[in-house]
């Protein structure tokens, strides 16, 4: 069975208290809810963390490898901050979908570099807790075209 790591990162467990104005009202319990029924409806595994901290980030992205078949990551301010994580992603050789629950791009400029951008296959951002499952469906038609 086909099983995806979807790993978020700093602050992310504050969702739906924190900057409700930026990220809304949904918690990251109900966003790993609504991932556990995508992935139920498409018979596929999930497993589902958060860690504020960046080495521990890095651990279970080595820890992926062997046991997933590709990864989620909202990677929160790591992704504008983190080469080390850039550099996990690049060194596990598995796929994996950069995600953001607010549209980077229309932010702060620091905001608007991803070093997590040039070693995932792709980006999805600005759809809040829509994102995730819309990861989901990216990930899996990748790694369904290239078995």
């Amino acid at each position: 069975m086909t099983s995806i790591l979807i790993l978020n990162g700093p602050n992310l467990n504050l969702l739906g208290t924190r900057q409700p104005q930026v990220y809304g009202h949904t918690t990251l319990a109900d966003i790993e809810a609504l991932c556990h029924q995508k992935a139920a409806a498409l018979e596929i595994g999930v497993a589902f963390s958060q860690s504020n901290s960046e080495g521990a980030l890095i651990d279970m992205l080595h820890a992926a490898r062997g046991s997933h078949d590709g990864v989620i990551l909202n990677a929160g301010a790591y992704t504008h901050s983190s080469i080390a994580l850039m550099d996990a992603i690049a060194s596990i050789e598995l796929p994996v979908v950069e995600l953001h629950l607010s549209n980077i791009h229309a932010r702060e400029a620091f905001r608007h570099k991803s070093y997590i951008a040039p070693v995932a296959i792709g980006q999805i951002c600005g759809f809040g807790a829509a994102g995730y499952p819309l990861a989901i469906d990216a990930l899996l038609g990748h790694l369904r075209a290239n078995a």
